[in-house]
């Protein structure tokens, strides 16, 4: 597959090749063993200590008892159960949603997360999410982004700020030369699934450089947005929508001085 032969010139600009993921060139058995082996892999390494060092620490920074959280791309919704746990431990009540456009994937995560009753599944496109402004205090999305073009991207991100009313936490891939040559060489010793060998070495290719992702949420006029990097190569675009609301009392404030004042 040509994403396994990648030269370093290659990453000056994300590839647009389509994964087995993408194509359905795989089997529901490789299907199933990639998710457990991706829940595995992510639970020590990738997007739920990204989630732990992001998303739950904005809610415990602002001191909420009680919070919402939409999962866009939610897949087999291992990061809402990370975020169920933390809030029972933490004595907070969650409201967690998972929404996923597959219908099987999307009737899995309640059968997955039924110990945690606060989780719900919504089948439904991420480009017409069906749901009020403002309706969630968070929007989560993890290695959702990478599977769609800058455009694309641009209607998600519009998509996710519109129904945030606190902030927005999206976890992706860093497109960088040596996360891709440490995944195609480390591990092929510890990946044993087709589908997550050879689509996660595509996804590399396929994602962001921090200063792309940061334009791309510029572009969809997604406020107080920023990047962070985070061990190991995964890139987190946050954006605090608090804030968005504040300058717009402040906004209105002064309008309604000004309106006095004539």
């Amino acid at each position: 597959m040509g994403a396994n032969y990648a030269m370093p010139w290659q990453f000056k600009q994300r590839s647009y090749e389509l994964e087995n993921i993408d194509r359905g060139t795989y089997t529901p058995e490789e299907y199933d063993e990639c998710i457990v082996e991706l829940q595995r892999v992510n639970q020590w390494l990738g997007d739920a200590r990204a989630v732990r060092h992001t998303l739950l620490r904005d809610i415990e920074n602002a001191d909420l008892e009680t919070f919402s959280v939409l999962d866009v791309g939610a897949g087999s919704g291992e990061l809402l159960r990370v975020t169920a746990g933390w809030a029972q431990k933490t004595g907070r009540s969650a409201f967690l949603t998972g929404l996923d456009f597959n219908a099987s994937m999307a009737r899995a995560l309640i059968d997955d997360s039924r110990q945690f009753p606060e989780i719900t599944s919504v089948r439904a496109t991420a480009f017409q999410l069906p749901f009020a402004d403002d309706r969630f205090d968070y929007v989560l999305s993890s290695l959702f982004t990478h599977h769609f073009t800058d455009t694309q991207v641009v209607e998600l991100l519009r998509e996710m700020g519109r129904v945030a009313r606190r902030g927005i936490c999206v976890i992706d891939l860093h497109r960088h030369p040596i996360a891709y040559y440490f995944y195609t060489t480390i591990g092929k010793l510890i990946l044993h699934n087709r589908l997550l060998r050879q689509d996660g070495a595509l996804s590399i290719r396929r994602s962001f450089k921090p200063d792309e992702l940061l334009a791309l949420a510029r572009k969809a006029e997604i406020p107080h947005a920023y990047v962070e990097r985070h061990f190991p190569y995964r890139i987190v675009l946050r954006a605090s929508l608090i804030r968005r609301e504040l300058d717009s009392r402040r906004k209105d404030s002064s309008l309604g001085t000004t309106n006095k004042a004539a």
